[in-house]
């Protein structure tokens, strides 16, 4: 495989999650090999991906693209079929959403490594459709556009050669949603960075990207009833509003380095959950 002619695909580079952290890995294994995604943010992404070969669609050069790319939803599929990526003998896609559905000819191996059927579209519809900024007449016709999208999305899927699910629970997704069967490969986890603390703290902990499906709402109003410190790391468009809600018991730590990520985690009590996870 390594004599072969690999790109690596990706949905887009906007944020720093999990997903980019396996994609890391990926030009880790692969390093001669290009990373096509819709969008780029050098200012978020550019620090891990500053020696890799990051090519665009189109989409990158229109208005607010970085920051408001939800705008462009529709035009994602039509961005991401734009792709010539003749010349690879294998496409590895790793996608939460549009990554799959790239357009290639017969004779090219796709494997999709999939970090979840696409949230927004099968599971979590109505909580993506309330939490839009638009008003009331703008989220009635949202779910039409999306169902089209739904549509694009299956047949995106049926089009793979190979999907490689994260967790048990996404392969279920993907038989469920897609009709395909996954193989389940668990992301890379760097097991020698964490370590048990000597001497425990006296705060549980939780934390990752503030998004509103991941539940940290929860989480805080459940410590502000119960007094008890809670520290939370992450950045995300919930910052505020959690900060908002959040009693003095808890402390927003913001976004950390690994390394002091790991001395959290290595001196907590332990690690609040809230959420139903990929």
């Amino acid at each position: 495989m390594f004599f072969m002619k690999i790109a690596l695909v990706h949905d887009y580079l906007t944020q720093l999650g999990g997903a980019e952290k396996v994609l890391e890995n990926f030009q880790w294994v692969f390093k001669k090999s290009p990373i096509f995604v819709l969008i780029y943010d050098k200012k978020k992404t550019g620090h891990i991906f500053s020696h890799s070969k990051i090519h665009t669609s189109w989409l990158q050069n229109l208005p607010f693209s970085t920051v408001k790319y939800q705008w462009y939803l529709m035009a994602m599929p039509i961005a991401q079929e734009a792709y010539k990526l003749d010349e690879f003998d294998v496409i590895l896609s790793s996608a939460s959403s549009f990554a799959k559905g790239v357009r290639i000819g017969d004779s090219i191996l796709h494997i999709c490594y999939c970090h979840t059927p696409t949230r927004y579209l099968w599971h979590d519809t109505q909580n993506y459709v309330r939490e839009l900024g638009y008003n009331e007449f703008v989220k009635k016709i949202i779910p039409f556009f999306l169902k089209r999208l739904r549509n694009w999305d299956f047949m995106a899927a049926q089009k793979v050669d190979r999907f490689i699910a994260n967790s048990c629970v996404v392969k279920a997704r993907i038989k469920k949603y897609y009709k395909r069967d996954a193989q389940v490969i668990y992301p890379p986890v760097e097991t020698d960075k964490f370590y048990i603390a000597r001497k425990l703290g006296d705060y549980y902990l939780t934390g990752g990207r503030l998004v509103s499906y991941k539940r940290y709402d929860l989480a805080v109003r459940t410590f502000n009833k119960l007094g008890i410190k809670l520290k939370v790391f992450g950045v995300g468009p919930e910052s505020k509003k959690l900060r908002k809600m959040a009693g003095k018991n808890i402390e927003f730590l913001g976004e950390v380095s690994d390394k002091k990520k790991a001395e959290l985690y290595s001196q907590c009590l332990a690690f609040i959950h809230p959420q139903t996870e990929d």
